[in-house]
C-alpha cells in the first residue's frame, strides 16, 4: 500500500490498489471523495441506506490519514469535557461525550455484520501525570468526566515503566488494524453495487440547483451530493482559516525484556506521548507516537523522530525500531470537528474535517451524521459539529495565533516571474528552495544527483513550501498542503501540482 510518505507505516503491508473501473457518466445520488475510514465508512453507509455511489480516491485506498494513524479507539478526546462544557454547554458537552461510545459501536457492527478480521479489541487506558502542572490538568479532565456522565477512576499503578505522580483507568477503549479494517468495508461496498475509482483526482466542483459536477483527473462526474473527506475540502473556504494542520509521528518498536503493556496509555505532556501495541507478521511490537507540531514548521523533522525514539528509551528496554512514519491531523480552533454542509454551499456538498488526534472515532461518526444529513435530513450531532457554526469568543485566542502564522506566509510568499537557471549551490542528498533572477523553486538533489525541480509557491493560496526531511516532500505551511518530489500532490486542500 502506498501513503503519502516515504516512511513506511506499520499498516502498509496490506494493499497496493483498490479500484473498480465503470462507467464514470452515470447519474450518482452521492459521491464520495477521500478513501480514508471518513469516506469508505460513510460510502458504505450510504449504499446501504439504498444510494447509488461512487468513491474517488487520488491514490490507493488508505493512501492518507488512515494509513498513518495509530488506530487509537477512545471516548475521551484531545478536547476535554471541561473545555466543551466551558465553550459549548452542559448539555451539549453531554452529547460530545456520547460520541466515543456510539463511534466504536459502529465499528463493531461493522465487525460483525461482514466477519472482519482486524485486530481489534477492547481495552483499558491510563492517562497520567508526570508532575504537579498535570495533576492538576488530570484533576480538570476528571472532573469534567464526571460532569458528563463518563467514567474515569484513580488508580495508583499503571502498565508503563514511566515515573508519574497520578493517573486514572478509563475501561471500554479500544485499538484495531485500520486497513484491513477498510479494506473489508470496501468490499462490502462493492459488494452493495458501489463503485470505488482509485486514481482519480477532484480538481473542483460546479454545485448547481439539482446536481453537482466534479471535475476529475478521470472527466466530469455528476451527483446530486457529494461528500469531501479529504480533511480539508479544495479550493478557498473558510475551514481553511478555522483549522490549523499538524504532524505527528510515530515510531514502532520491539522490546529486548517483552514486557508489552497490553493497555493503551496516554501522558499529559505538550505535546502528549501514547502507547499501545500490535502485532505484526506474528512478532508483538510497541508502537509510542507524539511529537506533534504545525505542518511545515520544523526546521529538521528527521529530528522528531530521534526525540521521540530517544524518549522512549528512556524507559523502554528497546530492541529495534522497525517503522517509523509522521502523519496530518487537523486542529479546529474551537475544538469541535466539523461535520457537515460545506460553509458557502448550497447543500448538497458536505465535509468533515477538524478531527485533532481522533480521527478514527470522528471519521466513523461521521458515516452516521452524513448519512442522516443527506438521507433524512438532520442529525442529532447537525448543530454542535456544523462547520458553518459562528461562535465569535470560543477559539478566538486559537484562531488569531494560528492565523498570525498563516498571514506571515501570506505576506512573504510571492509568485515569482523570472525562471532559475543555476543549480549549483545545492548539494547531493540537500533540499532547499532555491532563487534566480526573482523567481523561486523548490529544489530536490538525490544522492546520485538527480535533480528534482518545482516552483516552490503552492498553488492553493500561493504560499511558500517547506521541506520536510523526513518525508521527502514539500509541505505548505499555510493551510497543509504536500508534494513528493516531483510535484504530485500527497495531502490536499491543492488540487494542482506544483
Amino acid at each position: 500500500m502506498y501513503r503519502d510518505g516515504a516512511r513506511k507505516s506499520i499498516w502498509q503491508e496490506e494493499i497496493k490498489k483498490f479500484s473498480l473501473e465503470a462507467d464514470l457518466h452515470q447519474l450518482f445520488d452521492v459521491t464520495i471523495v477521500g478513501g480514508g475510514i471518513t469516506g469508505v465508512s460513510t460510502a458504505l453507509r450510504l449504499q446501504q441506506s439504498g444510494k447509488k455511489c461512487i468513491l474517488l480516491e487520488a491514490s490507493n485506498i488508505g493512501f492518507g490519514t488512515t494509513g498513518g494513524t495509530t488506530a487509537h479507539l477512545n471516548d475521551f478526546f484531545d478536547t476535554t469535557f471541561k473545555q466543551a462544557i466551558s465553550d459549548f454547554g452542559l448539555e451539549n458537552a453531554k452529547l460530545f461525550a456520547r460520541v466515543g461510545q456510539e463511534a466504536i459501536s459502529i465499528i463493531e457492527n461493522n465487525i460483525d455484520q461482514h466477519n472482519i478480521d482486524c485486530d481489534f479489541e477492547r481495552k483499558a487506558a491510563y492517562l497520567f501525570a508526570l508532575d504537579e502542572k498535570q495533576e492538576k490538568e488530570l484533576n480538570d479532565i476528571v472532573e469534567g468526566a464526571e460532569q458528563v456522565g463518563h467514567e474515569m477512576t484513580y488508580t495508583e499503578q499503571i502498565p508503563f515503566p514511566i515515573p508519574f505522580t497520578k493517573a486514572v483507568i478509563i475501561p471500554n477503549q479500544g485499538q484495531f488494524h485500520p486497513i484491513k479494517y477498510i479494506r473489508s468495508l470496501c468490499e462490502a461496498f462493492i459488494n452493495l453495487g458501489g463503485i470505488i475509482q482509485g486514481e482519480c483526482l477532484c480538481e473542483n466542483h460546479d454545485e448547481q440547483e439539482d446536481v453537482v459536477i466534479l471535475t476529475t483527473s478521470k472527466g466530469e462526474i455528476k451527483a446530486e451530493n457529494v461528500i469531501y473527506a479529504t480533511h480539508i475540502p479544495p479550493g478557498v473556504n473558510v475551514l481553511h482559516f478555522t483549522n490549523a494542520p499538524y504532524r505527528s509521528y510515530a515510531i514502532a518498536f520491539s522490546l529486548k525484556d517483552n514486557k508489552y503493556p497490553k493497555e493503551l496509555g496516554y501522558d499529559l505532556e505538550e505535546p502528549y506521548h501514547y502507547y499501545r501495541t500490535q502485532e505484526i507478521n506474528g512478532e508483538t511490537l510497541l508502537i509510542a507516537g507524539g511529537e506533534d507540531h504545525k505542518t511545515g514548521h520544523e526546521e529538521d523533522t528527521g529530528e522528531c523522530f530521534s526525540r521521540l525514539e530517544n524518549y522512549v528509551r528512556k524507559y523502554f528496554d528497546v530492541e529495534t525500531a522497525y517503522y517509523s512514519w509522521s502523519s496530518q491531523y487537523y486542529e479546529p480552533v474551537d475544538g469541535f470537528p466539523y461535520i457537515g454542509r460545506l460553509p458557502g454551499s448550497n447543500g448538497r456538498i458536505f465535509t468533515a474535517t477538524g478531527f485533532r488526534g481522533n480521527g478514527m472515532i470522528f471519521g466513523t461518526i461521521s458515516s452516521q451524521i452524513l448519512t442522516d444529513l443527506i438521507v433524512i435530513g438532520s442529525s442529532k450531532y447537525e448543530q454542535i459539529f456544523s462547520p458553518s457554526r459562528i461562535k465569535p469568543m470560543t477559539g478566538f485566542t486559537d484562531f488569531v495565533k494560528e492565523n498570525v502564522v498563516v498571514a506571515y506566509d501570506f505576506i512573504k510568499d510571492k509568485l515569482f516571474r523570472e525562471k532559475i537557471t543555476s543549480l549549483a549551490n545545492v548539494k547531493e542528498g540537500e533540499a532547499k528552495v532555491v532563487k534566480y533572477e526573482g523567481e523561486s523553486f523548490a529544489l530536490y538533489k538525490e544522492s546520485n544527483g538527480k535533480v528534482h525541480l518545482v516552483k516552490s509557491t503552492c498553488p492553493h493560496a500561493l504560499c511558500e513550501v517547506r521541506w520536510n526531511s523526513a518525508e521527502l516532500s514539500w509541505d505548505c505551511p499555510c493551510h497543509g498542503s504536500r508534494f513528493n518530489v516531483n510535484g504530485k500532490i500527497l495531502t490536499e486542500p491543492s488540487c494542482e501540482r506544483s
